[in-house]
């Protein structure tokens, strides 16, 4: 083991998936980025475990609030004396390695570590049960939680949204076996989790920047897989990750598909809300009704009981639970009503994720689905924007508006024309319309809408705010 002469060999160690601190005794931590929700839930659990927490950021937010309430110091603004006496300073992935925290935590020695590196300090003290997927792992992640709390599981998690039952996505909980974590894959921080069991819900096409190819993510998700000892619970669904399955066997399997270990059966979905029959072979688990519409709903709860059900938990206070399951925020989440329109925000912003809302919202009888999408990175739109030809298939009308940089440098040539180009290539009779500012896009929709339709807002971006001013600005 090789660790740098200013790291204290009693505080981190060195894996071959990185570093990881020791958690067993309280330290003082301070986290720059503080206010980000990677960042912002795991200073709720150290908080929780007993830490010292401290954490800045450029700009006051509910999530410093949150952390100021759960006794941490919270400061806005960078600078030099932030970092006080801290034993370890972490910062997300957002924060430039010149900031001033970094750059003075470093000149005294002080340990710096990465969102990921932390976060798998805290998964070494329990058993974690690790969610990944291209998408689908927040809801999945949540619903999981959820179900160990009702079995009585006690389990503790940090999850990418609000449990709402619960109210927080944050929990440490000493009494319980099991840390359910949502697991990241953009970068690659996924393998340094060590995860005992992971869900995986599919894999498909994404952040080919880091990765370089499909063949690589791949890789890495298999990797995440077949480094866990068990249960591994892999969606047979999703054709790539059952073929993952089937190479590092070991797997149980969950699915619409008649050989899944975990059979999903007598499907319906509706405006209010989706059920299901779930069985194990001949054994049926039982039915459950969701509150959330969607067929993709559907196999994230078959996941979260499936995952659950491995590890001993009872099913019926689970199928409970989910009969009472509010969602997370941005997940087809209802923003209101205005003049007879419906108003609808999620966050898809892959291909097949726009399809499933899209669908879920379909079967809510509509008269009108108007579907208002904002690309997410240039370079997401620029590895994927073929992809996109299928995705709104179901809606009536498509309103197109600019891509949502989240920080990258715009690409020469790319932009949310690509993705109108590959719709119209398909559908050259689609109605379409592309309104790359938000004040022409509020000013076509509040025109355009009408009573009966559902206008349903989509994309990980700033789009989420147009609901809102849809509804409540004169």
């Amino acid at each position: 083991m090789t660790i740098s002469p200013s790291i204290e060999p009693a505080l981190l160690t060195q894996g071959p998936s990185g570093r990881s601190p020791d958690l067993e005794e309280p330290r003082s931590i301070h986290l720059v980025g503080a206010g980000g929700a990677g960042m912002n839930a795991i200073g709720l659990v150290l908080a929780e475990m007993g830490h010292g927490v401290s954490g800045s950021d450029l700009r006051a937010g509910p999530g410093m609030t949150r952390l100021a309430a759960h006794g941490a110091q919270v400061m806005i603004g960078h600078e030099a004396a932030n970092i006080g006496s801290a034993d370890i300073v972490a910062h997300s992935s957002a924060v430039p390695q010149g900031n001033v925290e970094l750059v003075e935590a470093r000149r005294r020695g002080i340990p710096v570590l990465s969102r990921a590196e932390l976060l798998s300090g805290i998964c070494r003290r329990k058993q974690t049960l690790a969610v990944g997927g291209t998408h689908g792992k927040t809801t999945t992640s949540s619903m999981l939680a959820l179900c160990l709390v009702a079995a009585g599981e006690h389990p503790s998690f940090l999850v990418g949204g609000e449990v709402n039952e619960i109210g927080s996505g944050a929990v440490w909980d000493t009494a319980g076996e099991w840390f359910v974590v949502e697991a990241d894959e953009s970068d690659g921080t996924f393998l340094a989790l060590g995860a005992d069991a992971v869900v995986v819900t599919n894999i498909e096409p994404d952040h080919l920047d880091h990765y370089g190819s499909f063949d690589e993510l791949a890789a890495a998700f298999e990797a995440f897989a077949g480094n866990a000892g068990g249960p591994r619970i892999v969606c047979a669904d999703d054709q790539r990750a059952a073929a993952m399955a089937e190479r590092i066997g070991g797997c149980v399997t969950y699915g619409t598909v008649p050989h899944s270990d975990y059979r999903i059966t007598d499907m319906h979905s509706s405006r209010t809300g989706a059920g299901f029959e779930l069985s194990n072979g001949t054994t049926s688990i039982g039915r459950c009704e969701l509150p959330l519409p969607g067929l993709h709903n559907v196999t994230n709860a078959a996941g979260a009981l499936a995952a659950a059900l491995e590890l001993g938990a009872a099913a019926t206070p689970m199928i409970d639970a989910l009969g009472r399951f509010a969602g997370v925020s941005r997940r087809f989440e209802r923003r209101g009503e205005r003049d007879g329109v419906s108003f609808i925000d999620d966050y898809a912003h892959l291909p097949t994720e726009v399809a499933a809302a899209i669908a879920a919202a379909r079967s809510g009888g509509w008269k009108r689905i108007v579907a208002v999408f904002q690309p997410h990175r240039y370079s997401r739109t620029a590895a994927l924007w073929q992809d996109f030809a299928d995705s709104f298939a179901d809606a009536d009308q498509v309103v197109l508006t600019g891509i949502y940089g989240a920080g990258e440098l715009a690409l020469p040539g790319v932009s949310a024309e690509l993705v109108l180009g590959a719709l119209l290539d398909s559908y050259p009779y689609a109605s379409v319309a592309y309104l790359p500012g938000r004040t022409e896009l509020r000013s076509y929709l509040r025109t355009n809408l009408r009573p009966g339709d559902l206008c349903l807002t989509l994309g990980a971006g700033d789009l989420t705010t147009l609901p809102d001013e849809l509804l409540h600005v004169a």
